[in-house]
């Protein structure tokens, strides 16, 4: 993995996007610490972040068990 100063990823942000492009990582750094990172965007599992939340959002609609008032809830709630 490359590494880039703040300075320079400035300066060179489209050379480096080329790079990117072509499946190379590249880590920005600010005073040697490491505060980014570029990776190309089909590194990333796109489709399985999309099922993923498809996943959830299913979930939270099994997880409801339907509109009740808080009169209801309160009554259920002396009864034991």
């Amino acid at each position: 993995m490359r590494q880039v100063g703040t300075f320079e990823a400035k300066n060179k942000l489209s050379a480096l996007l080329d790079l990117v492009q072509a499946g190379e990582e590249i880590e920005i750094t600010r005073n040697g610490k490491p505060v980014a990172r570029l990776v190309p965007a089909k590194g990333r599992d796109v489709e399985k972040a999309k099922e993923a939340a498809a996943a959830l959002r299913a979930i939270r609609a099994q997880a409801r068990t339907g509109p009740e008032s808080l009169k209801e809830l309160v009554t259920a709630g002396r009864r034991y």
